[in-house]
Formats: structure tokens, C-alpha cells, sequence
């Protein structure tokens, strides 16, 4: 039986034409295109001769919403409509008259209400199962600068074809989501994304991982098992943090990417692969290759094409934007709305962010914590997200501190704040005529350093072990010592 394909244009009657390409550039990004009609005169003519999945209605010039309304009733298809900017008394009662009324949309256009008004649209053509599942899927890419405009611009590029990617950026810039969305937009998007970290497997095991293995392969292979690679199968395999992977691993996921064909650990038959490889790092990959430590022909067979995303230091005008995205998202999922006073959103634009969009989400998340329901101004921000003018140069007890240092580390602080100061040109505290517990005062040092080594790591133990110079076990030993919370062991 054929099946006939979704229709995927929309027309959106509009006056602006600033309007028409910020919409347009917003659904294309989805997987929609958009016709402009700024003359409602030719509307009857225009859907006689073209058919539309919906019908965005805006700002209209000489004309009323209800006689546009009237003119795509008279149509025997007549397409559902998206209203744009309306007040909800009028939208109402316009939704009550025409029930093909669907949805209404504020401007700016954000990503999450036009997925859901789009699902409303292929539920009243009777299409929802394919859209729903291809949209709901598809993590937001969050922010409008001229930045994430031109990443979203390269996804839209590469995704219909099947090149490798190379998703390159800090930890925390969203690589992953790229990857999702690349996958989303696909014509490998019905089946499986398939993510593998290869800095959290250890070397020896990620051959198992990656292709599977045979009963009695390996000490321990008490069963035969499928590989990643073979759970992708037609779909796509999202190699993450692939700078991480060791010399001897790289061998042979080159030879798979050239020959197409992998054997299981224990086993000589070959296994055909269909599978779109790809890949992220924040690793400098061309440094690497001068060290010796990543294969050169690896590396030009992952980065056909790149994409690399911006720190979210080099974008702040996207911080606001970029924290309602997660307010909404927790808000969703557990009914908690948070507010925020203008100089906090100035503070947060101030900040630099070396976490990246992570560190704003677990932010966004312990704020939900400590203040559910309210509120937040500068003082209940942690302090260092307060401006430089509202730090004291003093060791002084500060309840939002409780939540960004160790409760020992606390104790430390009110134990001496009464005798000591801080040399804030010197970096070291002034001896009072009680002395200190030089003890005590060189681990809450150390504290603080692990802290702030696990703050820019984004938790992950073993990329803080490696910024403080130590191992990851001796890392795990020391945050066991001071009741640190262990973040991500790998």
C-alpha cells in the first residue's frame, strides 16, 4: 500500500518580512519550508493551486483574521492554521468558530512551542505518529546569535547526506545535542542513535563495547553480545570524546570506517556495517597528531565535516535565552517555576562561563532547589556568579556558599573568620595575634582547588585529575577525605 508523503511546505501571511525570515529560518531548521503571502487578495487563488500543511496567520494589513479564516474554510482541504501573536481572548474565540484553529505563537518564535504547535498541525491531518517521533526526539540547540544561527545553518547542510562529522567544542557547548539533531533531520532518523563515550570505557574493554563479542571470548563473556556498532545498524553512531580513544583502538575503528566490516571479540566472521559515524572531542586533534597520540588517517577519515561550537563566553547575549530553555525544561518536568530579577540576568551575562551550557543547567537546577516557587535576585546567587563589586575580599559566612563549597570546608571558614584576613595582593591570609591552624587552612586550600578543578571538568573525575596534575584514584581518595561529592568518575 503507498502511502502518500507529508506535505512539509507551510505559508505564513505576514506584512514584515523580518518576521518571514526569522520564522522561516526556525522551520527550515526543523524540517519545514515556508512561502510568504503578503497580499490576502491571493489567498483563495494560492490554495487552489498549491497545497499547504498549515496556514501561520500574522500581522495582516487591510484585512481581519476572521475574513482570512473564512477564505481557507472555503477550501474542501482546508489546511490548519497557526495564529501568530494573537491575544488569547481572540484566539479563543476564534479557535471556538474555526476548529482548524490549532495553536498560538508569540514572537519571538522559540523552538519547543513551534514543535508542539506543529505535532497539533499533523494530529488534525492525521500524521502525527512519523512528525511526533522525528520532532519530539529532536533536542533544542538553544540561542539566536549570529553563532548558533550559522551551526544550525551547517546541521541543516550535512544532515540529509551521510558524511562523517566532526562536532568539535569545549565540554559542555552541547556536542551531543548537534549530533542528535544531525541524526534527527536524517534519513536515518527511523532508527537507532547509538551515543559511546570513549574516554569513560577503559581501552581494554572498548572493542567489546564497540563491536561485541563471542561466549568465552574473554574472561567473563559468559554470553555472546551485540556491539554498538551493530545496535546502530542503519542509523547512526555518535563516537563521543573520540580524542580520548587509545592508538590501538584507533587502528581498528579505521579499518571498520574503510572496509565497512567488523568481526566480534572471539570470532573470524565478518559483519556487514551500515552505520553514519559521528564524532566529537574537545580535544585539539591536530596537536595530537604532531604528539603522536591520534592517528593522522583517522583523523581526515572523521572530519569530512566539521562543525565546531562557540564557548558560551563568546556568546552571552544567548544566557537569557539559553536559562529560560531550562527553566521550562524543569518546569516540565517537575512543575517548579522559577523567576528572575533583571540584575541577575546581568550578573549571569557577566559571568564566564567555563562549564558552558552544563554549568547554566546545573545552576538552573539548584536554584529550582533552593528557591522553588520564587524569586532570584544577585544575593541568592552562589558568589562566584556575583559581580566583581558584590565579592568581599573577606572570608565571611555566605548561606548561597553552602552550595558551591563542601560543608568542611565551611566549618574551616567560620572557625577563623575572626582572626583572619585575606592579602588579597598576596593571595595568602594575614597572621592575627591568635594564629591559625596552618593544617586547616592548607586543606581548605586544597578544597577549594579540587572544587574549582571539578567545577571547570564539569564533574568528570578524571578530567579534574588531570588539570591538578595527580591520578584519578588519588583524586577519588582526597574528595572520600573531605566528603566531596564525586561528581562523574569517568
Amino acid at each position: 500500500m503507498n502511502v502518500e508523503k507529508p506535505i512539509d511546505t507551510i505559508l505564513l501571511i505576514e506584512q514584515c518580512p523580518d518576521v518571514f525570515n526569522e520564522i522561516k529560518s526556525l522551520l527550515a531548521f526543523i524540517g519545514y519550508d515556508a512561502v510568504l503571502l503578503s497580499d490576502t487578495e491571493q489567498l483563495g487563488v494560492l490554495l487552489q493551486n498549491k497545497t499547504f500543511c498549515a496556514v501561520l496567520v500574522g500581522r495582516l494589513q487591510g484585512d481581519t483574521p476572521a475574513r482570512v479564516l473564512q477564505v481557507i474554510a472555503a477550501h474542501s482541504r482546508a489546511p490548519a492554521v497557526i495564529l501568530l501573536n494573537f491575544i488569547d481572548d481572540q484566539f479563543n474565540s476564534l479557535r471556538e468558530q474555526w476548529p482548524f484553529v490549532v495553536a498560538n505563537l508569540l514572537l519571538p518564535l522559540r523552538h519547543d512551542p513551534v514543535v508542539d504547535a506543529l505535532n497539533r498541525v499533523q494530529c488534525v491531518r492525521g500524521t502525527a505518529g512519523v512528525t511526533k517521533k522525528i520532532l519530539g526526539n529532536m533536542p533544542k540547540l538553544g540561542g539566536s546569535s549570529a553563532a548558533m544561527q550559522y551551526v544550525r545553518k551547517m546541521i541543516e547542510q550535512v544532515a540529509r547526506s551521510d558524511a562523517s562529522v566532526l562536532i568539535l567544542g569545549e565540554s559542555g557547548t552541547g556536542k551531543e545535542v548537534v549530533a542528535r539533531n544531525i541524526h534527527a533531520l536524517s534519513n536515518r532518523c527511523k532508527s537507532n542513535f547509538v551515543p559511546v563515550n570513549c574516554g569513560a570505557i577503559p581501552g581494554e574493554l572498548l572493542e567489546s563495547e564497540l563491536f561485541g563479542h563471542e561466549k568465552g571470548a574473554f574472561t567473563g563473556a559468559i554470553t555472546a553480545r551485540q556491539g554498538r556498532f551493530e545496535l546502530a545498524e542503519k542509523g547512526t553512531l555518535f563516537l563521543d570524546e573520540i580524542g580520548d580513544m587509545g592508538l590501538t583502538m584507533q587502528v581498528k575503528l579505521l579499518r571498520v570506517l574503510q572496509e565497512r566490516t567488523f568481526e566480534r571479540v572471539g570470532s573470524n566472521r565478518s559483519i556487514s556495517s551500515d552505520v553514519r559515524i559521528l564524532a566529537a572531542t574537545h580535544r585539539d586533534l591536530e596537536k595530537f597528531i604532531r604528539e603522536g597520540k591520534f592517528r593522522e588517517d583517522l583523523y581526515y577519515r572523521l572530519n569530512v565535516f566539521p562543525i565546531e561550537l562557540p564557548p558560551l563566553r563568546t556568546r552571552m547575549d544567548d544566557v537569557p535565552e539559553l536559562l529560560q530553555d531550562q527553566m521550562d525544561r524543569i518546569e516540565r518536568e517537575s512543575h517548579v517555576h522559577l523567576r528572575f530579577t533583571a540584575a541577575t540576568l546581568d550578573a549571569l551575562c557577566q559571568y564566564s562561563w567555563p562549564g558552558n551550557v552544563r554549568e547554566l543547567g546545573n545552576l538552573a537546577e539548584r536554584l529550582c532547589i533552593l528557591y522553588p516557587d520564587g524569586t532570584v535576585d544577585v544575593k541568592h546567587l552562589p558568589q562566584k556568579y556575583q559581580p566583581a563589586s558584590k565579592k568581599t575580599s573577606t572570608f565571611t559566612f555566605d548561606p548561597a556558599r553552602m552550595f558551591s563549597d563542601p560543608p568542611e570546608a565551611e566549618d574551616i571558614l567560620v572557625a577563623n573568620t575572626a582572626d583572619m584576613h585575606v592579602d588579597t595582593e598576596l593571595g595568602v591570609p594575614a597572621l592575627g595575634k591568635a594564629g591559625l591552624d596552618l593544617k586547616e587552612h592548607l586543606a581548605h586550600l586544597e578544597v577549594q582547588i579540587i572544587q574549582q578543578a571539578l567545577e571547570i571538568s564539569c564533574g568528570v573525575v578524571a578530567h579534574a585529575a588531570e588539570l591538578l596534575k595527580m591520578r584519578r584514584t588519588t583524586l577519588v581518595e582526597k574528595l572520600k577525605k573531605y566528603g566531596m561529592s564525586a561528581g562523574k568518575e569517568l
